[in-house]
């Protein structure tokens, strides 16, 4: 497993990734596709959102976007792994390896309709060994979300 920046390079990799995740997530969203077949991104790449491929074996398996704050807050915005890999352990071991890279304050947020959701990052963040807090939060984009925040220690990082 590797995870790689997105950059000019290989960003046509995560938009390709992107469109899938969007269309999975428009039956929680309603969200329709553009006249040109595209989904418009509710995260994109732009000021202190930055972009991570997941690849295995070269091949691009998962995405996920993360807002950098400032004093190493984070937000994962996106998090998307292909369907077919899902029972693999990869979207773990890919959220485990960010926070590994990032250590700091991390937030995550789910639709109440994503209960799927909901219940992976609870698992994956126990399973890091962290504890956590979750609430409902009034997300000014979305509305009401679950949210889980957390923080990883340098020394978890390492």
């Amino acid at each position: 497993m590797q995870i790689v920046p997105v950059t000019a390079e290989n960003l046509r990799l995560y938009l390709n990734l992107a469109q899938s995740y969007e269309g999975e997530f428009s039956a929680l969203t309603g969200k329709q596709p553009g006249p040109d077949g595209l989904f418009a991104l509710d995260t994109p790449l732009t000021g202190d959102v930055r972009g991570y491929l997941l690849l295995l074996d070269s091949i691009p398996l998962g995405i996920t976007a993360i807002a950098h704050g400032p004093d190493q807050h984070y937000e994962i915005c996106e998090f998307y792994v292909v369907p077919s890999v899902r029972k693999r352990d990869l979207g773990r071991r890919f959220a485990h390896a960010l926070w590994q890279q990032l250590p700091g304050h991390w937030q995550i947020k789910q639709l109440p309709q994503a209960q799927y959701a909901s219940a992976f990052w609870r698992k994956t963040i126990a399973s890091f060994a962290v504890s956590f807090h979750e609430d409902q939060y009034l997300d000014p984009y979305w509305g009401a979300v679950q949210r889980q925040r957390f923080s990883v220690a340098p020394t978890l990082a390492a």
